[in-house]
């Protein structure tokens, strides 16, 4: 699975340099100098990071071969992408990545099913999104109170929800 950590924005100046929305925790290991980085499209990559700069709180990279505004035009809104399986997984037994929650059956805590993980949202709080068939979704806090477990062995996440989580649309 294609992970995105980055996207490319506009062009800063007039040498190549482009910025970047960093998507990932570990912009220091993803974009250090020799990285060779994966686009989506991939017909716009590989890319090579000659340098790579904070300027006002923007990453600012330098790119092999990328000369000029335009050639750093050119690449605005490329993804730069990782696989799934090169992120080293946590050693904490309570944290988890969002492609490992993704696809998760949801089961409430009597085990009646209830969908499944369809995306993860970070708004401040962490949000499951469950995609419930025929209904509208449901959005979980992702708190140990509301989540107690999560088996990634056996692809299922129990929910304790409180009345009226799973039932609003009905």
């Amino acid at each position: 699975m294609q992970l995105v950590v980055g996207r490319i924005g506009r062009p800063h100046g007039i040498r190549g340099e482009v910025t970047v929305e960093v998507r990932t925790d570990e912009p220091g290991e993803r974009f250090a100098p020799g990285t060779r980085l994966t686009t989506d499209p991939a017909s716009r990559g590989p890319l090579v990071v000659e340098n790579a700069r904070w300027h006002k709180g923007i990453l600012m990279l330098a790119l092999e071969g990328v000369r000029g505004r335009e050639a750093a035009e050119e690449l605005r809104d490329t993804l730069i992408v990782i696989d799934s399986a090169d992120v080293t997984p946590s050693d904490d037994p309570d944290e988890f990545h969002d492609h490992q929650l993704i696809g998760l059956v949801v089961v409430s805590v009597e085990g009646e099913p209830l969908g499944e993980v369809s995306d993860v949202l970070h708004h401040g709080q962490d949000l499951l999104v469950v995609k419930r068939p025929g209904r509208d979704d449901a959005y979980v806090p992702f708190v140990k109170s509301l989540v107690p477990d999560v088996d990634l062995a056996a692809g299922r996440l129990v929910v304790a929800a409180p009345p009226g989580l799973f039932d609003l649309d009905a």
